[in-house]
């Protein structure tokens, strides 16, 4: 943690709906004029997508069933905590891009599944903001969830999350749903041992929880909408939280907990609009004081 160079980590398993929280992020920094250094998650994958499926394929072949993108063996775990230590104690650090298919790879003349090289971050950045799988994850080895000023984790229930990867594998990637629960039962062991034990170290989870019948999501036809759901925001630590305002602010809002406040299923934006801006503003004043700016 660094009131000079604060870092935001956005964690969730793949198809939990990180992107769109990224978006209301984008949006609070453009508001209040916030410079972000942006680290995508899956930069920090050890292999690219060609060398991905020939481990793969060697795992399977040698009887491993559980090889997948979530453990230390297939990510740069060390590399990324020494991106957010750097960062928190200069302000610097190296990252790279993913780069997923043709629109993303055109711009660098390489092809979809690679890596850009790694660069510098940009200079004069306000803070570091990272979004991806693994940004509280704790090992024996490594422990990024220490680095973060903020650390958010989204989290649907495991059904609703398993629906949204199926649609969007299926519909995006054009993978079958044969295949796509394959990679979801492969994935198990590491999402069991390294995806859920993060949420335990964020400071704020947000959970969507459908109101409608989840209970085959193999066979679901579509995600259920915002309005087919509420969102359920826990708080590790609720002291210095407005919750008055937030549930006055907030029509069809109720506290559940001491500690939770649960929201219309498409309030979830404005929620986190509410809830973190005054974050970044106590993030940004805290940085000019040591900075010496104020």
């Amino acid at each position: 943690m660094s009131h000079r160079h604060p870092i935001i980590s956005i964690t969730g398993s793949s198809g939990a709906g990180t992107t769109s929280v990224t978006r209301t992020f984008e949006n609070i920094f453009r508001r209040e004029g916030v410079k972000a250094a942006v680290i995508e998650g899956d930069s920090f994958h050890r292999w690219d997508r060609a060398e991905m499926k020939l481990r793969l394929a060697e795992a399977e072949k040698a009887g491993n069933k559980n090889f997948s993108h979530f453990g230390p063996e297939n990510n740069l775990f060390a590399e990324l905590e020494q991106l957010f230590r750097s960062y928190s104690e200069t302000g610097t650090g190296k990252r790279r891009k993913y780069l997923h298919d043709n629109e993303e790879a055109a711009p660098y003349k390489q092809q979809p599944g690679t890596f850009t090289p790694w660069e510098d971050l940009p200079e004069g950045s306000d803070l570091l903001f990272y979004e991806g799988l693994h940004g509280a994850v704790v090992t024996p080895e490594v422990n990024v969830a220490k680095h973060p000023d903020l650390l958010i984790g989204v989290v649907p229930v495991i059904n609703l999350e398993w629906i949204q990867k199926i649609w969007r594998d299926k519909k995006q990637r054009g993978y079958s749903t044969e295949a796509v629960t394959d990679t979801i039962l492969r994935r198990m062991p590491d999402y069991v041992n390294y995806i859920c034990p993060q949420f335990a170290h964020t400071h704020v989870n947000f959970q969507r929880v459908p109101c409608v019948d989840t209970s085959n999501p193999f066979i679901s036809r579509d995600i259920p909408s915002p309005d087919e759901s509420i969102c359920v925001i826990r708080f590790a630590k609720p002291k210095g939280i407005d919750f008055p305002y937030l549930l006055n602010m907030i029509n069809g809002s109720w506290m559940s907990r001491a500690n939770t406040v649960v929201v219309p299923g498409g309030k979830m934006e404005l929620a986190m609009q509410l809830i973190f801006t005054p974050f970044i503003w106590r993030m940004m004043e805290r940085r000019q004081r040591a900075m010496g700016a104020l």
